[in-house]
């Protein structure tokens, strides 16, 4: 699977593109998209893009903000230090996403980024992040950060790098993690190992985190093994393991917890059996449980991930 459309809300809000022909009644209660067509261009170009955005978005700038094509992301990260500029005129901003790419405007592994370290020092208010793609992405300073409260890396293959950036940041906002931690061939290289922090040392560093995901994994039984034994568990409101690999053997250990607290247990893209599937529908029946989208091994490929390059 490819990402092929573009998000059409973000953060509870509507998006709408700043170039668009309709003004919204509110300008503070949508999340404004910048964009521009033209891969190859001078910078000035999108820094025009968000000038018109600004103009658009009311006092204090916009509430939400998606960032699509900046300019031949294959090749050129976005533009950190123009944000950062920016970030007086843009007190209000409390989601951004950075990189809402479809794979015909660049593949996720292919997205080009940089040190957001300074985007994060600059928007101390900035409670929602999601990144897509990791190529080049750097969290270069363990930043304090205490409003962030929904952290989201997209990823065709995380490295385990920049999830030790991750852990060394200190969010004690924190309520929602997602990583997408893709396949090796596409520099994701993070082991089981990797993950212990996350799991056993969450009390400590984000003792709000109630949505957990690691999602679109080549090791996703591994992963839901060790998740039911970890502390985190009792605590969750939310697991997401969807998009991965899991199969029967994942499940077994989802069905010998038993976490009947969840709210939401998302496992759709999956490898499991019908029958197991339905074991879990049925041994959790006040969970919102999503096994949908059953997948087979393909010849060769074997189990396969949703997302990679």
């Amino acid at each position: 699977m490819t990402i092929n459309s573009h998000v059409t809300t973000f953060a509870g809000l509507p998006v709408v593109p700043s170039a668009g022909d309709v003004p919204p009644d509110d300008p503070g209660a949508v999340a404004w998209r910048v964009e521009i067509e033209d891969y190859d261009v001078a910078p000035a170009e999108f820094e025009a893009a968000m000038e018109a955005m600004l103009s658009r978005a009311g006092d204090g700038g916009p509430v939400a903000l998606v960032i699509g094509q900046w300019g031949g992301a294959y090749e050129v990260a976005p533009p950190i230090d123009l944000f950062v500029r920016l970030a007086p005129r843009m007190p209000r901003l409390r989601s951004l996403f950075l990189g809402d790419l479809t794979f015909e405007e660049c593949e996720i592994s292919w997205i080009r980024h940089q040190d957001i370290a300074p985007l994060l020092t600059a928007y101390p208010a900035l409670e929602r992040l999601v990144v897509r793609g990791t190529e080049g992405l750097e969290i270069t300073e363990a930043v304090r950060h205490a409003a962030l409260r929904d952290l989201e890396i997209q990823s065709g293959g995380l490295p385990a790098r920049l999830l030790r950036s991750v852990l060394a940041l200190e969010l004690s906002a924190l309520e929602r993690l997602n990583l997408w931690l893709g396949v090796e061939s596409y520099g994701g290289d993070v082991v089981l190992e990797d993950l212990r922090p996350v799991l056993a040392e969450a009390d400590s560093r984000w003792p709000r985190l109630t949505a957990l995901g690691l999602r679109n994994s080549e090791m996703q039984d591994a992963i839901a093994a060790a998740v039911v034994e970890s502390p985190l568990l009792g605590r969750l409101r939310v697991l997401d393991l969807s998009l991965g690999t899991l199969g029967d053997e994942g499940a077994e250990s989802l069905l010998g917890a038993a976490p009947a607290h969840l709210e939401e247990l998302d496992l759709h893209h999956h490898f499991m059996s019908p029958q197991v599937a339905q074991r879990l529908l049925d041994a959790l029946p006040g969970v919102r449980v999503d096994v949908t989208d059953r997948q087979e091994p393909r010849g060769d490929w074997g189990r396969y991930v949703e997302v990679s390059e």
